[in-house]
């Protein structure tokens, strides 16, 4: 595989979120666009159980982009039962790669804070023990995050998706032995913070993703985001780091490639 590796998107939600001047998509269309835009893999990614299900289903398609999934209770949600989506954890699909997306989420707080600590220190505990990897989601959340991945343990192949935080924030994800995916937000005009927070990085504990239907990159702002775009977020942040295009498209789906363990490659 040498393409973009799409490392968290949101397949199941696409379809239900096309902008007013958009024509609704379907799997099959979006997968093409982002076949032809040089995308090989994507990692579609539940936030609850119904969307971790339909993460699953959507991996059945065919398509020449490789789709795996993972399954999780986002902290939005984290005041609803977990044991519907650790049930479809334990199914061992050949598809399933991780747990999540799972955290603390302090700027909206849909759920309270107790319960998102719960629902994330179980999630932690259910990545150590089905051996997958942990997609952490943190806003305004780090100190409590690290406490928490601290008592907890840090699964040995856990990434902070959509990192939108600080230089410091980033320093102490890498402390702890995270790696740290970049999304479309750091092309936006408000993301200095976050492009410096990049640039220090090392390149292989660094992922690329488009978080879509979410954060459409500049210069597709306003439209409905889909993973083809991760050809665009690799390219901004490979110019941003002064870095070769094609070195770091092949680094970065190599990170995914490890972090995910994607059956069919040597770890």
């Amino acid at each position: 595989m040498s393409g973009w590796t799409d490392a968290h998107c949101h397949l199941q939600d696409i379809f239900l979120r096309s902008s007013a001047d958009e024509q609704p998509s379907d799997v099959n269309d979006t997968l093409e666009r982002a076949h032809l835009a040089g995308v090989d893999r994507v990692v579609v990614v539940g936030t609850d159980a119904a969307s971790s299900a339909e993460a699953l289903a959507i991996t059945r398609v065919t398509s020449p982009v490789e789709i795996y999934a993972t399954v999780g209770l986002h902290p939005h949600d984290a005041k609803e039962d977990l044991e519907p989506v650790a049930a479809l954890a334990r199914t061992g699909h050949e598809r399933l790669v991780g747990i999540g997306e799972c955290g603390l989420d302090y700027f909206y707080e849909h759920s309270s804070r107790t319960q998102q600590r719960q629902a994330f220190s179980a999630q932690i505990a259910l990545a150590h023990e089905l051996d997958l990897a942990l997609v952490v989601h943190a806003r305004d959340a780090f100190d409590d995050l690290f406490s928490i991945l601290e008592s907890e343990g840090v699964p040995p192949r856990t990434v902070i998706h959509c990192f939108t935080g600080t230089p410091d924030d980033a320093q102490g994800c890498l402390e702890l032995g995270c790696d740290i995916s970049i999304s479309g937000v750091v092309t936006f005009k408000n993301a200095e913070s976050l492009r410096e927070a990049t640039k220090l990085v090392p390149l292989h504990r660094l992922h690329v993703e488009t978080d879509s239907p979410f954060l459409a990159p500049v210069p597709y702002r306003g439209r409905t985001n889909e993973p083809s775009f991760v050809s665009v977020v690799g390219a901004y942040v490979a110019q941003l780091r002064d870095e070769d295009e094609e070195l770091f498209k092949e680094a970065t789906a190599a990170n995914s490639a490890r972090l995910f363990h994607f059956p069919g490659r040597k770890h």
